[in-house]
């Protein structure tokens, strides 16, 4: 089932989630409905909080790993910097240069509570540190200093009013 994606103002994204308690066939059902939600709106990573949820669980797909679920995510081990454009399915349409560690180490539960790790670097370190900001309740926007966040939300603004058309998805963080 497609589920609507919360928009910047919602307070839920703004909301650090709550632990997954439970790992039932509730969470297992949930999984699927966010990776069908996160295709649908053709992207690579959608948390909790992004689709009303308060639960620190996420999907993603770098396109390499194919669909996964991590509930409870622990970022550890960050080396290196990286800039580059980022965008969030919550803020439609933007994209803002954004530094994020280059490598990660992101541990986590899958959707039946088995405990799993992934050493990540790339696109996939970024997606896991965009989704798990999602899941202490910040945004991408919120890394920025005050002229990109400025950037981001007048482009946002000439998008809503019809100015201008939004950009294409290009596989960066969700």
């Amino acid at each position: 089932m497609i589920m609507p994606i919360r928009i910047l103002g919602d307070p839920v994204l703004k909301t650090p989630a709550k632990p997954v308690e439970s790992f039932d066939r509730s969470l297992g059902k949930l999984a699927g409905d966010m990776v069908e939600t996160m295709y649908e709106a053709e992207g690579v990573g959608l948390a909790g909080p992004q689709v009303g949820l308060s639960l620190r669980v996420f999907v993603f797909d770098d396109g390499e790993t194919g669909p996964m679920f991590m509930a409870n995510p622990e970022l550890s081990d960050g080396e290196g910097e990286l800039t580059i454009d980022e965008g969030c399915l919550s803020i439609p349409g933007p994209y803002h240069p954004t530094s994020r560690f280059e490598r990660v180490r992101c541990r986590g539960k899958d959707a039946n509570g088995r405990t799993y790790e992934v050493e990540a670097e790339g696109l996939l370190a970024r997606i896991f540190q965009h989704e798990t900001d999602h899941l202490d309740g910040m945004l991408y926007i919120d890394r920025l200093d005050e002229e990109g966040r400025r950037a981001v939300l007048a482009e946002l603004r000439q998008i809503e009013l019809g100015l201008v058309e939004p950009r294409k998805r290009r596989h960066a963080p969700e």
